[in-house]
């Protein structure tokens, strides 16, 4: 599994060549791997070749200078002139900002290409790395590493004493005074008597599809995640960024908006401690045992074999209200009471449901989470459910992949509600795949609050080094951004948007990175107060008066032939006025109030910018 790099084992001429006809696949600038190779599995095997290549001046530090290659969550730790970050693949290049007067020494490395000299922190250095205040790399370096370090330390400075004083030495002249007090007080402390524990303290196991992934810590003061050593192999899934914070893949699972209000406990310890399920196939207990009770979540019926027109022909089992008793919306919210009850991210409401064989659609508590329940809203956004589906069936329409849905007739006078599958579960028992909806919220390790900052530009430069099939996502990313201005879809944010990530057990890496089907769109402009509701994220610095040349300029900067981008728009827009004709609304759901009205006007907008799209 050979690594190509421009200037060293191919010239550029060549390695054009051979990108252009399919036999290599272009990592970077001036790296290419073998099209036919694994390419996850090349990058781990080469990562510090690959890193000495982009930044030939900084050397390994932390706790890839004690491994001489990446972690096994697959992080490469270097210090150099700056603090950066490049992801490739599986591979996460970390890099700090190196001290005035670093001390180094060299070491040697081999790949499948042969042995090569590096440079790496030294000894005292990378003793003191390890008492870094709130820093990452600090973090790589575990007990047992500083174990090893403080006595390879003592055998070379002859008792711990010289040893403090030798790597205070270091610590001084390059303004490292809080590193060397850690340092010191480690090399010269005493074991203590009883070990003492804050009982605010808790670890949670966290498992995926039922694998234990690691353990998530909180201290009382910070969290700290803890990637499991045993068990299958399986790729990172989680990884903390920011030392002390909660991972944002985790964050991403949490309630916020109404079920966050619902819960009464905005604070994230007591959110994890309450819950035991979530999307993605995430399961969260204090005890292993727990885990192994909880129900798996996999498709026992699809939602299309009870559909017909639109409409959900099942029965549905949930909350409903009366004229004397509870209202709807406290009746949903008593579902949350049970720790057994799957918990959701987002705004909207919204209830976790289970769809039997037999076609019954019931609250999920304590069954298999399958299909997600989005009931109607109040004060002029009764048709949000109706106005959602027209957003999904054009979706469809315009070629997009989309989560089967329908809507679902309710109980009690009450507005037609929206029925979403969830896509990211097995649909069989033999199945084995492994299966996480990642956001781009998560993705960009923004937190949910952030969900309407970046730009288009942004989401394509991330999806692109993540992607196994760069073009067809990019080409998704264009039609969904183009479908979004189409129908006034104002709340595309980045928490609307996410990768589907796929494995297989045993394997280190994604077998498959794709963006996800559309699961959450529609015409917001119909709405009270959003009458002239903008796009959430930015394209070619816009989010109104677009243009066709707006989406070209921003398909190119992602890396589509300018023929392509207008060769995908132009499928969209045709697509698009064929399936505004041939939408067909049911009939049962146009009956409640303002049923009509919300769909005369998404149509006409749906028209006005089409006509207008040039």
């Amino acid at each position: 599994m050979p690594l190509h790099l421009v200037g060293e084992t191919i010239d550029k001429t060549r390695s054009h060549y051979l990108s252009e006809t399919g036999k290599l696949v272009q990592l970077m600038r001036g790296i290419y791997v073998d099209a036919g190779d694994d390419i996850d599995e090349v990058v781990l095997r080469h990562a510090v070749r690959i890193a000495r290549y982009l930044y030939p001046r900084a050397y390994l530090s932390a706790a890839s200078a004690v491994l001489l290659g990446p972690t096994c969550d697959g992080r490469l730790y270097l210090t150099g002139r700056r603090i950066q970050r490049t992801r490739i693949r599986g591979l996460e290049i970390v890099q700090n900002r190196a001290p005035e007067r670093p001390s180094t020494a060299s070491a040697v490395v081999a790949d499948s290409m042969g042995e090569f000299p590096v440079v790496v922190s030294a000894l005292r250095q990378r003793f003191l790395e390890a008492f870094r205040l709130r820093s990452e790399h600090a973090a790589s370096i575990d007990t047992g590493m500083r174990e090893a370090i403080a006595e390879r330390l003592v055998q070379e400075y002859g008792d711990r004493k010289a040893a403090a004083d030798a790597v205070w030495t270091l610590a001084r002249e390059n303004g490292w005074y809080r590193e060397g007090e850690g340092a010191e007080k480690f090399l010269l402390r005493r074991a203590p008597i009883a070990a003492v524990r804050n009982e605010a303290a808790f670890e949670l196991t966290v498992a995926w599809h039922g694998i234990p992934l690691g353990e998530l810590a909180h201290d009382g003061f910070e969290w700290r995640w803890t990637a499991a050593t045993d068990g299958p192999v399986l790729p990172p899934l989680i990884r903390q960024t920011t030392p002390g914070r909660l991972p944002p893949f985790i964050v991403s699972l949490l309630p916020e908006g109404w079920l966050e209000s619902v819960l009464k406990d905005p604070d994230d310890r007591a959110l994890l401690r309450t819950g035991k399920r979530y999307l993605s196939n995430i399961t969260i207990a204090e005890k292993k045992a727990e885990l192994a009770r909880l129900p798996s979540d996999m498709l026992a019926a699809r939602l299309e074999a009870f559909t017909g027109d639109g409409v959900f022909t099942g029965t549905y089992a949930g909350p409903g209200r009366d004229a004397t008793h509870h209202d709807f919306e406290h009746r949903l919210a008593q579902l949350f009471e049970s720790a057994e009850t799957p918990r959701l991210s987002g705004v909207q409401i919204k209830a976790p449901m289970s769809l039997s064989l037999e076609g019954v659609l019931r609250p999920a508590t304590g069954l298999p989470f399958t299909h997600i329940l989005k009931p109607a809203g109040t004060s002029g956004f009764e048709t949000l459910p109706l106005v959602e589906w027209i957003g999904l069936a054009l979706a469809r329409g315009v070629g997009l992949e989309v989560a089967e849905h329908a809507l679902v007739l309710m109980p009690d006078g009450m507005p037609p509600a929206l029925v979403v599958e969830r896509f990211d579960i097995r649909t069989r028992a033999e199945d084995t795949s492994m299966l996480a909806m990642e956001d781009l919220c998560s993705v960009l390790d923004l937190a949910p609050k952030d969900k309407y900052t970046g730009t288009i530009e942004r989401v394509a430069r991330a999806v692109r080094p993540l992607s196994t099939d760069v073009e067809s996502d990019l080409r998704t990313l264009i039609k969904r951004v183009l479908l979004a201005w189409l129908i006034a879809d104002g709340d595309m944010h980045l928490k609307n948007m996410a990768v589907l990530k796929t494995a297989k057990p045993g394997q280190q890496a994604f077998t498959s990175v794709r963006l996800a089907p559309v699961y959450d769109t529609l015409t917001t402009r119909v709405f009270p107060r959003l009458e002239h509701d903008h796009m959430a994220l930015k394209l070619n610095g816009k989010d109104e008066r677009l243009r066709r040349a707006d989406f070209v300029a921003v398909a190119t900067l992602a890396g589509l032939r300018a023929g392509d981008a207008n060769e995908t728009l132009d499928d969209v827009l045709r697509a698009f006025t064929q399936a505004i004709d041939g939408l067909k609304v049911p009939a049962s759901c146009l009956n409640q109030p303002n049923g009509e009205v919300a769909v005369a006007k998404v149509l006409g907008i749906c028209r006005e910018r089409l006509d207008g799209f040039d």
